[in-house]
């Protein structure tokens, strides 16, 4: 991977995640406890082999690029390694990004300096387990001019995505980017074939075709809407199925853009066999945890009613968590999370910081950082008492407190 250089989109601005992308990029939303999702995506670079990697961001950046400063800055840059965020220069012109693909070529010059032979463009959005070196050996192997990773998806599901017709070979030979009437797969009347907005190129053939998109004023300069169809006639585009090793079988892959995408993936965290195991000896996930002691349960009182016992079961508890004499059942803890006697938390994401007085109860929320939340509060159990707080409530009942909401 030495003539690899991965380019990570990390500007993504999240407005389904909102209000967990008020303050930071969706990339930078904490996820599983101790990890935030771009996590994912840089530690399957370094796993990979692949220890060339430009971060690019735009917007809220700050969070994100401190959490980089602050754990991803290891590589030694005197073997010429290293993770690099690069936020808009208007180098080119005096635009800020105006596409996936404007954000390539807006750093032309960052990328030619790297001199490297191919380019992995990756998002920084999405939370899955893939070796790229696997997929950058095929891309190579196949002698195409640009590879892209692909999953089935269910056809309603085809409007979110790019999708595309292959041939025998995994020559693409029809891509459109979010159809309104996604076509199926020849062998599959349910299925279609989607881009997983992870792609290998060739760099000079890249270079060629973003300049010339540059040119074109009637250009989003978007891969998806603009790049990537306009090579399919001219150019040798290939698909790469993102397969389970094990099984044959697509692998796990997560768009968490939505509040409930988001806290379902996060709930299966707890399962007894998660689909993503964040347990792997050889696949591990890297990211910056600050010197905290371990999470502590205290107060086993059975002589009260209710009996005062601080204990947590099917959940992940993060470092510096206080389980004081309050119950937490199926729940992602933080760092430095604090539940107070006598409260009930279940089936929540608390985010590091978040402070449960007593007596409170938490249902099906998701509590971003720093809240502290007041003695005897309730969330989650009545709806229209959270939507009167100015709580923002999901499609499926998930309720989301902002990090600056006051009780």
């Amino acid at each position: 991977m030495q003539n690899v250089l991965a380019v990570v989109l990390a500007g993504g601005k999240g407005s389904r995640l909102d209000p967990l992308t008020r303050d930071r990029s969706k990339p930078a939303v904490p996820f599983g406890g101790c990890f935030r999702i771009i996590d994912f995506t840089l530690s399957n670079c370094l796993n990979s082999g692949i220890r060339k990697i430009l971060v690019v961001t735009q917007y809220k950046a700050a969070s994100l690029e401190r959490h980089i400063e602050l754990g991803w800055h290891f590589l030694p840059a005197e073997l010429g390694e290293f993770v690099s965020v690069r936020p808009p220069e208007q180098r080119v012109d005096e635009n800020w990004y105006l596409g996936t693909a404007d954000a390539i070529y807006q750093n032309i010059y960052t990328i030619e300096k790297v001199q490297p032979k191919y380019i992995v463009i990756l998002s920084g959005d999405h939370v899955y387990h893939m070796d790229y070196s696997q997929f950058v050996r095929e891309h190579i192997a196949s002698k195409a001019d640009a590879s892209i990773a692909c999953l089935p998806v269910p056809l309603a599901d085809g409007r979110r995505f790019g999708v595309m017709q292959v041939d025998e070979d995994r020559r693409i030979v029809q891509f459109r980017e979010k159809p309104s009437d996604p076509e199926p797969m020849p062998d599959r009347p349910d299925l279609c074939l989607a881009s997983m907005g992870i792609y290998v190129f060739n760099m000079d053939f890249l270079f060629d075709r973003l300049c010339s998109d540059a040119n074109d004023p009637s250009s989003n300069r978007d891969f998806g809407k603009d790049i990537i169809p306009s090579m399919i006639a001219s150019a040798d585009i290939r698909a790469w199925p993102f397969q389970d090793e094990d099984t044959g079988k697509p692998a796990y892959w997560r768009d968490v853009g939505t509040l409930d995408s988001y806290f379902e993936a996060n709930m299966n965290l707890i399962s007894v066999e998660p689909e993503l195991n964040l347990y792997d000896p050889d696949w591990p996930i890297r990211t910056w945890q600050p010197p905290l002691p371990p999470p502590k349960f205290v107060f086993n009182d059975q002589s009260q009613n209710p009996p005062r016992i601080g204990s947590a079961v099917d959940s992940l508890v993060c470092s510096g968590s206080i389980i004081s004499g309050g119950r937490v059942e199926r729940c992602i803890l933080s760092p430095l999370v604090r539940v107070h006697s006598f409260a009930s938390v279940r089936n929540s994401i608390l985010f590091e910081g978040v402070d449960v007085g007593r007596n409170c109860r938490i249902e099906h929320a998701i509590v971003d950082k720093g809240v502290h939340i007041p003695d005897g509060v309730e969330i989650g159990v009545n709806h229209a008492d959270d939507i009167a707080r100015g709580l923002t409530v999901s499609e499926e009942g998930v309720v989301a407190v902002a990090r600056n909401v006051r009780f």
